[in-house]
């Protein structure tokens, strides 16, 4: 189901701007440009947090449900920039709205998170048995390792890009990560113990 959002000119449906074009430097300053109603500059920015709103979505939401709701968060913040107080801290209000978007949808629909199609599409049966098992290990760890091990492994996103995108400290992502990685291994280890 694709939803047809009113998302500012030149974003379309899971698009943004060119790849190949440079984003501007000044983060601030193009989270002012969109504020003002510059369509580029918001391009700009869905093209830099897109992926860190369907990494946020992931961990929380069925698979078949996130690209719709990274459209609705984006149309969200289109329509709540007047709220944001400091365009310095617009990738940690962006994330916000996705976790409450997020909990939002959760609260509707109390249904477990599925294997991403390009994982459960590949691979022997035994491949993608333990790859189901891993991601229901990930989806049992607390909220905020389960995030960022989603940023990291399945978005892609290294441990710079997600404390600069979630507003997250470094520090914070590289223990996240961290003890993530730990409760995660522990986690798998005790299912192939008793499993």
């Amino acid at each position: 189901m694709e939803l047809a959002l009113d998302l500012p000119a030149g974003i379309e449906q899971g698009r943004a701007v060119s790849e190949s074009a440079t984003p501007p430097s000044d983060e601030a300053g193009l989270v002012e440009q969109a504020r003002s109603g510059q369509g580029e500059a918001f391009e700009w920015l869905y093209a830099r947090y897109a992926r860190m709103v369907h990494g946020i979505l992931l961990a929380r939401v069925p698979r078949r449900d996130v690209e719709d709701l990274v459209q609705e968060v984006f149309l969200t913040v289109h329509r709540r920039f007047a709220t944001l107080r400091d365009a310095r801290a617009f990738g940690g209000w962006l994330a916000m709205i996705a976790r409450n978007r997020a909990m939002d949808h959760a609260r509707r629909r109390a249904e477990p998170l599925e294997l991403p199609d390009e994982i459960a599409a590949g691979g022997d049966g035994e491949t993608q048995a333990e790859a189901a098992e891993a991601l229901e290990a990930i989806q049992a760890l607390p909220e905020a390792y389960r995030e960022t091990l989603i940023l990291r492994f399945v978005e892609g996103m290294t441990g710079p890009e997600i404390s600069e995108r979630t507003g997250l400290t470094p520090g914070s992502v590289r223990v996240n990560l961290h003890r993530g990685m730990a409760l995660l291994r522990q986690s798998l280890r005790r299912s192939q113990t008793y499993g």
